[in-house]
């Protein structure tokens, strides 16, 4: 990558160090808590159940978490396999306490879901002539996580408040979890 100077005054500012201050101070909000700081905290409050699944909000956490879809998370004695992926208005976390092991693949793999349905979403539902081997779409492709979190909104029925460093933080359930169950 070239970086080009920039004459600020008497001062020299390097353009990619201001566009990452920049995209910093969008992504991360005033003193919101970190997805991150959320996820440990509730975790560690719930007593590090053996697993879970919640949503929180885009608008009250600064997404630390961005681009993760499967990894590794630690809390207090425990690691837990993350599932994560965005779901407008919402993230979603599906967390499974298990021993620690490379989730690399996994993660490549959701990632490549998430970037088939992007692609899938921007190419037109019905080429101009379909040959019969290749028949129209029905529905629009490539929005089932924004459906996910739209529905979500009409379907959550329990919400939790997470006490973060930064600040409380509302998290939201389809259901109520039984806290200690192990499915």
């Amino acid at each position: 990558m070239i970086i080009k100077p920039q004459i600020v005054g008497r001062r020299t500012l390097l353009a990619a160090r201001n566009a990452r201050n920049f995209w910093t101070k969008i992504l991360r909000g005033k003193n919101k808590p970190l997805a991150s700081e959320v996820l440990t905290s509730y975790l560690l409050q719930s007593g590090e159940p053996p697993w879970t699944s919640y949503f929180v909000r885009y608008v009250d956490v600064a997404n630390d978490q961005r681009g993760m879809s499967h990894f590794n998370w630690p809390a207090g004695d425990s690691n837990y396999h993350v599932l994560r992926t965005g779901c407008f208005p919402y993230i979603k976390y599906h967390c499974s306490k298990r021993p620690a092991q490379d989730l690399s693949g996994e993660d490549r793999f959701f990632k490549a879901i998430k970037i088939l349905n992007l692609a899938m979403l921007l190419r037109p539902l019905c080429p101009t002539r379909p040959l019969p081997a290749q028949p129209c779409l029905l529905g629009p492709p490539g929005i089932p996580t924004l459906m996910y979190g739209l529905a979500a909104t009409q379907l959550i029925r329990h919400r939790e408040i997470v006490r973060t460093p930064r600040g409380d933080v509302t998290i939201y359930f389809l259901l109520p979890e039984d806290k200690g169950s192990q499915y």
